[in-house]
């Protein structure tokens, strides 16, 4: 007789498990800890088998009763039901580990170990938040061209253009690497070329007129706020750093003795420990401050509310603003801008000397990317012409 919901709600638990039968070799297994099991009783081969359904009430009476059709069609096929289930299993488990979201994440601990923390942070929250909502439990070869644009177009319709652009080099680098594993059959970013809106690259306002670096120069010397905004003013266009790189600058990365700044891979941009020659000029500068926060042993530019925290990234902003130097015209990541301009096109230092003391990356003949000790002997005769070329321009004000 075939079993009824009331029967099977109703069966208690016994000291052995027991069965209650329902039809075609299907049954319901009730254990001593009181848990249902749904079973199918068939043969195969000559051989009696049993294929495990699903626990109860999760898998109700109909839902069982559904299974045993499916493998009774299947036996007619001549398919066995408990290989077709380890199969189906097998491949859900595979699509798991080979969906988008696996493979991004895969590539993206891959990477992170040649780049700085911020850097890693950065991308990992624009795959979390841009990319997997909408594509992470595909597979690769699943994601068509249409379906990548639609999800770009969401970034694209927040204003945020430039986002849009890296990350579709993103999903790129991912496309790229799961070919590189046999995950994927190609990269599809080539196929959106021209499809997504032009970025416009926005450089940063900079003062490169000679003639005009002197003023500011003399203006920078002059400020009347506070010491270690002054300081940080004065030593900026010496070193030429990101702005954070100054601002997070601390005494024991300043080796006095050998004139030489040593900024640790976790403070740069690129994640490589990166060397900042220090000119005569620029050793003066840290002198004098060191008298005002070289006992703390902490942050050579320290915010004026506590010497544990960096100096605002608004100060040397505010800076300008006070001196009447707008924000077109020059910002704290001018000096860059600045430095690169004249060290070409005036003193005519090599590309590759510049662009290496600006923590660009920089490869050789062959590709391979220089070290943080490479032309270091050239790159210190250049910071220090560099500090004597930014003195005449300061003399040479009228």
């Amino acid at each position: 007789m075939a079993l009824t919901d009331t029967q099977i709600r109703q069966a208690k638990s016994r000291e052995k498990a027991y069965r209650l039968s329902d039809a075609k070799g299907l049954y319901l297994e009730v254990t001593p800890a009181g848990s249902k099991c749904w079973r199918l009783k068939y043969r195969f081969s000559g051989k009696e088998k049993r294929l495990a359904i699903g626990m109860y009430p999760r898998i109700t009476l109909k839902d069982a009763r559904k299974a045993t059709d499916l493998a009774k069609d299947q036996l007619e096929q001549g398919i066995d039901p408990s290989q077709a289930k380890k199969a189906k299993k097998a491949n859900q488990t595979e699509a798991q580990l080979n969906n988008f979201e696996t493979i991004a994440l895969e590539w993206h601990k891959q990477q992170s170990a040649n780049w700085s923390e911020s850097y890693t942070d950065k991308v990992l929250r624009a795959i979390q938040r841009d990319l997997l909502p909408y594509m992470g439990t595909l597979s690769l070869d699943d994601i068509t061209p249409p379906q990548l644009l639609a999800v770009l177009r969401r970034v694209e319709a927040r204003g945020a253009i430039e986002s849009a652009h890296r990350i579709k080099q993103v999903t790129g680098q991912v496309f790229r690497y799961a070919v590189a594993t046999g995950r994927a059959k190609r990269d599809i970013t080539p196929d959106l070329k021209g499809a997504l809106a032009t970025h416009k690259t926005q450089h940063f306002p900079a003062i490169t007129d000679p003639a005009k670096v002197g003023k500011l120069l003399q203006m920078l010397d002059s400020y009347e706020g506070t010491s270690t905004v002054r300081a940080a003013l004065k030593l900026a266009p010496l070193v030429f750093v990101r702005p954070k790189e100054l601002r997070h600058a601390e005494w024991p990365e300043i080796d006095f003795e050998k004139a030489e700044w040593r900024i640790p891979a976790e403070k740069m941009k690129m994640g490589v420990d990166h060397i900042v020659p220090l000119s005569r000029q620029a050793i003066e500068v840290l002198e004098e401050q060191k008298l005002l926060t070289g006992h703390w042993g902490g942050y050579v530019f320290p915010s004026a509310r506590s010497p544990r925290r960096p100096m605002s990234d608004n100060a040397i902003l505010s800076a300008f603003r006070n001196m009447g130097i707008s924000k077109e015209e020059m910002t704290g990541h001018g000096f860059r801008a600045m430095a690169r301009t004249l060290l070409d096109e005036v003193l005519e230092e090599r590309v590759e000397l510049i662009e290496h003391q600006l923590a660009h990356a920089v490869k050789d003949s062959l590709g391979r990317a220089y070290n943080r000790t490479s032309h270091l002997a050239q790159r210190t005769k250049m910071m220090q012409r560099w500090a004597d070329y930014l003195d005449q321009l300061r003399a040479q004000v009228q």
